[in-house]
């Protein structure tokens, strides 16, 4: 009689059920794994083997057949292995068929029977909940699986505590969810001196999720404004927290089980490959633009980034996922994040100081950020030149608004938006608005209508552009805790939109 275990197979965030069958019937001794397992998977039965001789436990002479299910399905990681030896000593009447059948199982067996933790947890939970079976992890993973309320998470230390488990001899408590993870900010957007207009640029980028690109001589302050973007956004809201900790818990990235209500801040570096900034590799991993989810993706010395990479971020910008193509799937990943872009104007970086510019300018500013796509350049809803900063200011004393002050005036707008998109399924922010819903809700007043009008005809503003406009106006409008985008909004959205423009 066939035996039943489950568990999981992850393609993206999506956890899929799988079926692990266990027959033991008379023939040459054999222990097989059939079903599209990979290396890691194929290797379990050694792990398995190993384990269950260190309980005393002896294979019989006969044919043991592991087939996972469904069998065109690929099967990866060592996480395989508990579901295997569950499945198993079920067949051999070690363990009760129906409670092991009514368990989804994952984790990695060293050879003396201990439970090493996996990756996955959090979305092997969820799909433990949807089918309202238990989850059946390693203790070091069941804190993270455990935020999942709607399933029980047993977490277990090793093989043999999960037999005195379901046999009644020693049950295991259901684990608790780990604590929330909050993160201290120390960077203070007080500390920037001077640089007004790009502290406004970051609260408006901050408060709808409109991209942002600094453009300045090194030293500036770019890197130093991006910085302090974890220190105005709010938390993230449960269902947030949640969907970012599952990329995360795939990633390897969540520690003791906490899950952070802080959002996410990526800043790869320029010399990461496209594997890395999109996701990919093997087992087709979440890249920078994924971790990124709900939070910052920052990327510096922008036009230093190879060509290639940049133009793949086109489209994660615009559909808020990622899809990762292989010969025989295709993963997808959610990655709707803030862009903040930071390049300097030229290669020498001097290029608006005659004293210090290198002998190939202007030339070679037009080089420089022509490597940024005009496509690419047009997905920028913010673009602002950050200049350097005098001496003087520098010695002057901190000033200007705090994180906290700034901050509480972003969470404000995002409460709004909040309730403005409260029936919609994909729409949370205004940077999410299209078509008739950003009509209704960014429509200017006939002012604001007529300069915008004119601007769209005398630079030539793409289709794109122009609602890109409106949803950074209806964001000033919710900042400024205007009803209706007016002539004020507009005119500073347009600002916002022209500086490096390849429209003017």
């Amino acid at each position: 009689m066939v035996a039943l275990a489950y568990t999981v197979a992850f393609e993206g965030v999506e956890a899929r059920l799988v079926e692990v069958q266990c027959a033991v019937a008379p023939g040459m001794p054999a222990f097989g794994i059939v079903g599209l397992p990979d290396k890691a998977v194929s290797e379990a039965r050694e792990r398995v083997r190993a384990a269950l001789t260190e309980m005393a436990i002896a294979l019989p002479s006969k044919r043991i057949t592991v087939n996972l299910s469904p069998a065109d399905l690929p099967k990866e990681g060592s996480h395989f292995d508990l579901p295997i030896a569950l499945a198993l000593l079920a067949a051999l009447d070690v363990l009760p068929r129906e409670d092991v059948a009514r368990t989804v199982a994952l984790g990695e067996l060293s050879l003396g029977g201990q439970l090493v933790p996996v990756l996955g947890a959090l979305p092997a939970a969820m799909a433990a909940a949807e089918e309202g079976r238990t989850l059946l992890c390693p203790q070091a993973s069941g804190a993270e699986a455990a935020w999942v309320g709607a399933v029980e998470v047993i977490g277990a230390g090793s093989l043999a505590e999960v037999v005195r488990h379901f046999t009644g001899d020693a049950p295991i408590s259901p684990s608790q969810p780990g604590e929330v993870v909050e993160a201290p900010f120390s960077r203070d957007l007080r500390d920037v001196k001077g640089q007004e207009r790009a502290k406004r640029a970051l609260e408006i980028a901050a408060a709808g999720r409109h991209h942002l690109l600094l453009v300045g001589s090194p030293g500036s302050g770019k890197s130093m404004l991006a910085a302090r973007l974890p220190g105005i956004l709010p938390p993230l809201a449960p269902v947030e927290a949640l969907e970012t900790s599952m990329i995360h818990s795939l990633a390897g990235l969540l520690t003791e089980g906490g899950i952070s209500r802080t959002r996410p801040f990526r800043e790869p570096h320029h010399t990461a490959s496209m594997a890395a900034i999109i996701g990919g590799g093997r087992g087709a991993k979440p890249g920078e633009v994924s971790l990124a989810h709900n939070g910052v993706l920052f990327l510096d010395e922008f036009p230093e980034f190879p060509k290639s990479v940049l133009e793949t971020l086109r489209q994660p910008i615009e559909t808020g996922e990622v899809v990762v193509a292989r010969a025989n799937a295709h993963v997808r990943y959610p990655c709707r994040f803030l862009l903040v872009a930071a390049a300097n104007p030229c290669r020498c970086g001097h290029l608006g100081d005659a004293g210090r510019s290198c002998a190939k300018a202007p030339l070679c500013g037009e080089d420089y950020m022509g490597r940024i796509s005009g496509p690419l350049m047009d997905r920028f809803d913010l673009r602002v030149e950050v200049p350097p900063v005098a001496f003087q200011d520098l010695d002057l004393p901190a000033s200007g608004e705090s994180s906290q002050e700034v901050g509480a005036r972003i969470a404000r707008a995002r409460a709004l938006q909040a309730r403005r998109f409260a029936g919609q399924v994909r729409v949370r922010l205004n940077a999410d608005a299209e078509g008739r819903l950003l009509e209704e809700i960014a429509e200017p007043c006939a002012e604001g209508r007529d300069l915008l009008g004119r601007v769209a005809e005398r630079i030539g503003l793409s289709a794109r552009g122009y609602h890109r406009v409106l949803r950074v106006a209806r964001t000033i409008a919710d900042l400024d805790g205007a009803e209706r985008v007016r002539r004020p909004h507009v005119a500073e959205a347009v600002g916002y939109r022209l500086a490096f423009s390849r429209e003017v």
